[in-house]
């Protein structure tokens, strides 16, 4: 969410940021919204501090038994009270048509974010691992998924397309790998555990930017909550309506949660496997920090994520988002892409943004400087660590075996009851 005022402090500054987001100048307009609302209010205030002043009047008139002034007096302060209400309505419309306009309006990126329309823009940051080298023909990991449980048509037939069932020792791999991204992300880098709820109210999904610009790409329930498509809507809401001792800051979080996506706007794009479902698995983090520590909590935030690639022997790299790829909230944003060999290609499989202040503003969340009487809003994070049903395409396709096997990496071996390779069943 944007504030009015360094937009009138600085139009020119405000619309350059949106060009870089490929959107036309909207600072003119955004002003004389608020001019408007700003007139009105003066017309309000002064309005009602002329009918205080013939309140008086009216007194004074009546103790000299002025009646015929008094009469004449009242007949004006009927007519003010007949218009503070329109006054009050007009600044009301207003101020609604502006938090509309500043509520549909994306943050602006950082200074170091690259412009670009989409992916191909992207800037590579680094590339860790050397991608896998099989001695025999690769596979996908739809092609080895069935014979390792990996049921996609009972899925289909019990929810539709974009679900899958997963049974057996591969029901049990997925466990493993969410519980061990879990346990890496509180016992090695200090998050605390959550359960949050899965479903949110209206304020909480417009608070982290779902609302009211994405609806479509999320699942409403019959009682008007919503299902989260992502921990991070619960996550960063905590603070929603707090203000926090800096000395509580940073505060991690981190949750291991089904997800929840319509994938409006998907038809078409993977719809074999699972990579795009409309329910997964996924841990998230997320770090409420001051605005001084937010480029460093967002490199930290990112490592954490790459560090559970590199504990699983997983190749990948960290790609800069331009631009034109980055989501509505995010100032700037890594993506973790992970090599498969199977379709010989790096897939997206974690995504780390900072938001600054812009989540911030639409949860009113702040905190108090020490030393300070003053309030802030915080800067917040989020980050996958790590999407858990993309990580396990990554483990089934870069640790398949000529026979149809699946080894399990070493990582996850105290997960896994004893099991150290899926077995294809025959």
């Amino acid at each position: 969410m944007h504030d009015i005022r360094p937009i009138r402090d600085n139009p020119e500054a405000f619309d350059a940021g949106l060009a870089r987001r490929g959107l036309a100048a909207q600072a003119a307009d955004l002003i004389a919204i608020d001019d408007r609302r700003r007139t009105t209010i003066a017309a309000a205030q002064a309005a009602q501090t002329r009918r205080n002043d013939l309140s008086k009047q009216i007194g004074q008139a009546k103790a000299v038994k002025d009646e015929a002034r008094a009469t004449a007096l009242m007949a004006e302060v009927a007519e003010l009270k007949a218009k503070l209400p329109e006054l009050e309505e007009e600044e009301r419309a207003a101020g609604a048509e502006l938090d509309a306009r500043l509520a549909a309006i994306p943050n602006l990126p950082a200074a170091d974010v690259p412009e670009g329309a989409d992916e191909n823009d992207n800037r590579l940051i680094h590339e860790r691992g050397a991608r896998t080298a099989l001695p025999f023909a690769a596979r996908e990991h739809d092609a080895i998924g069935p014979a390792l449980g990996m049921d996609f048509d009972t899925g289909v037939l019990l929810a539709g397309a974009r679900f899958t069932l997963l049974r057996g020792q591969i029901a049990r791999l997925s466990r493993a790998l969410g519980q061990f991204m879990l346990d890496r992300l509180v016992n090695e880098h200090g998050f605390e555990e959550v359960a949050p709820p899965l479903m949110v109210r209206d304020e909480v999904a417009f608070g982290t930017g779902q609302l009211p610009k994405f609806a479509e790409d999320l699942f409403r329930t019959t009682d008007g909550r919503w299902l989260i498509s992502t921990a991070e809507m619960s996550l960063t809401n905590m603070v929603r309506e707090a203000i926090l001792p800096e000395g509580e800051l940073p505060l991690r979080v981190a949750a291991l949660t089904p997800c929840f996506r319509s994938e409006a706007g998907a038809a078409g794009r993977d719809t074999r496997g699972l990579i795009r479902q409309h329910q997964f698995d996924k841990v998230e983090m997320v770090a409420i920090t001051t605005p001084d520590a937010s480029d460093a909590e967002h490199e930290r935030m990112t490592a954490c994520a790459e560090g559970v690639l590199e504990a699983l022997g997983l190749p990948y790299r960290r790609m800069l988002l331009c631009t034109g790829d980055m989501g509505f909230s995010a100032a700037r944003t890594y993506d973790l892409e992970v090599w498969l060999p199977g379709q010989a290609r790096y897939r997206e499989i974690s995504s780390c943004s900072t938001c600054t202040d812009f989540q911030a503003r639409r949860m009113n969340a702040r905190y108090r400087p020490e030393g300070e009487k003053a309030t802030r809003f915080v800067h917040t994070l989020n980050g996958s660590g790590l999407a858990v049903g993309r990580t396990l395409v990554a483990v089934v396709e870069n640790y398949q075996q000529e026979d149809g096997a699946v080894a399990v990496p070493d990582v996850l071996l105290p997960y896994m009851g004893g099991i150290t390779r899926l077995e294809p069943r025959r």
